[in-house]
């Protein structure tokens, strides 16, 4: 069993009708040297990116992820992939670590300087270890994100809605949540609204309504999230998007941060004020997560 995979991709018009793309993709040698020294993806964080959790060999929310590859491909320009080629390509990583928890990363670069554009490859590696924070939950501070809540809209060159390569901004944020002793962070826009985390969606409590920021304000429209959405409707609770006020979050019923790899995990503190949990909840909805979706 391969645990770790590397497969590149010589990406195909959007608009290519046949039904098999195995001859465009070839397996690398993990530990070997892939890229030139002048591909965008690393002197620039110029591409795109997806990450699809794995387990046992199924990978979940996988036309979601593709859908929000092509999205993030159209806001940053970059040529349309091919839906199918991609879908495929996932299928063949995710084969590769038939048992336990995994993640696949999907890769679109705008290419190398003067040479192949655009770039593309898929990886695939078992995933960290999660289960205790799933149980325990996370602390939380909220961090300013540096905008109004009307940036993403009024300035769309700022890519507020793309999965990007560029993520020091995101990285430094976890880094300063630690250093205020807490796990994780929540982004806030300058007019006091609350965002998302760095690397996950953020839901809300109140009653038997489940709130989550409105994709546009500028945030990633999360797989899981969306699939939470979809258990919960089907519990028979409200589900909404809104805007959503630091003290909306401070004063929740239970709050948690969803995503692909890490699944669903409880705020159980937010700047130092502890917040209400349901780990019975946390529980019912990390199930169902690790089920076949």
């Amino acid at each position: 069993m391969a645990q770790r995979f590397a497969l590149m991709i010589t990406p195909v018009d959007a608009a290519d009708t046949r039904k098999d793309f195995s001859d465009t993709f070839v397996e690398m040698d993990v530990s070997a040297p892939a890229l030139s020294v002048g591909e965008f993806s690393t002197q620039r964080g110029d591409g795109v990116f997806e990450s699809i959790g794995v387990i046992d060999g199924h990978a979940n929310e996988v036309e979601a992820h593709v859908q929000r590859l092509a999205h993030s491909a159209r806001i940053c320009d970059l040529p349309a992939p091919h839906l199918e080629q991609w879908r495929q390509a996932v299928a063949v990583a995710a084969a590769r670590i038939p048992q336990g928890e995994a993640v696949v990363k999907l890769i679109l670069s705008r290419g190398v300087e003067h040479g192949p554009a655009p770039t593309a490859w898929v990886t695939a590696s078992p995933a960290p270890d999660f289960s205790a924070v799933r149980r325990e939950g996370v602390r939380v501070v909220t961090l300013d994100r540096g905008y109004d809540l009307g940036a993403g809209e009024r300035a769309p060159w700022l890519l507020l809605g793309a999965k990007t390569l560029s993520y020091a901004v995101n990285m430094a944020a976890l880094r300063e949540a630690r250093r205020r002793g807490a796990d994780d962070a929540v982004f806030v826009t300058r007019d006091g609204f609350v965002l998302e985390a760095p690397t996950a969606s953020l839901i809300v409590r109140r009653g038997d309504e489940f709130i989550t920021t409105a994709p546009s304000a500028g945030i990633l429209h999360g797989t899981t999230q969306l699939s939470v959405y979809e258990y919960l409707e089907s519990r028979g609770f409200r589900t909404e998007y809104a805007t959503l006020s630091v003290s909306d979050l401070a004063t929740a019923d239970a709050a948690w941060l969803v995503s692909s790899i890490r699944l669903a995990v409880a705020i159980t503190a937010v700047d130092g004020a502890l917040l209400a949990s349901d780990p019975a909840l946390t529980a019912e909805l990390n199930t169902f997560l690790r089920s076949p979706r």
